[in-house]
């Protein structure tokens, strides 16, 4: 843990101590874009960051989002296209309200693709392409 992150107080060492850590990895890039588009967006600080990998640390439990460099990671194209990148995975994020949180995210480098299949939902793109959904 960072001394940034032992000062904001936001873990205990109880918690680091644990040994049932999971997480999601994503690939990108561009880890430090990628890293600190999900830090600012869902307010997780950066736990470790580097050239190869950082670590987001969601501030309970012993769940992480970290993001991997992959120099040759192709973007997954959405909606999804027969013979083009996938995407393998997506986020979901509850918000409070959908319109501003998704204003939000497109001020802070995300995409809003024209194609949405629901009305309480968006979808859209971080700026590795990954597809991830804001709902209410």
């Amino acid at each position: 843990m960072t001394d940034d992150a032992k000062a904001r107080g936001s873990v205990s060492a109880q918690r680091w101590n644990r040994k049932d850590w999971w997480g999601v990895v994503l690939d990108t890039d561009d880890v430090e874009k990628l890293a600190r588009f999900y830090s600012e967006l869902r307010g997780w600080p950066i736990w470790k960051m580097d050239a190869e990998d950082a670590a987001l640390d969601l501030g309970e439990g012993v769940a992480y989002l970290s993001v991997q460099r992959n120099p040759d990671y192709v973007r997954p194209v959405w909606p999804a296209k027969e013979g083009a990148q996938q995407m393998m995975l997506h986020l979901d994020f509850q918000v409070t309200d959908l319109a501003a949180e998704t204003a939000r995210a497109v001020a802070l480098g995300a995409e809003l693709p024209e194609h949405q299949p629901q009305v309480d939902v968006r979808v859209l793109l971080d700026p590795a392409g990954h597809p991830f959904c804001l709902y209410i």
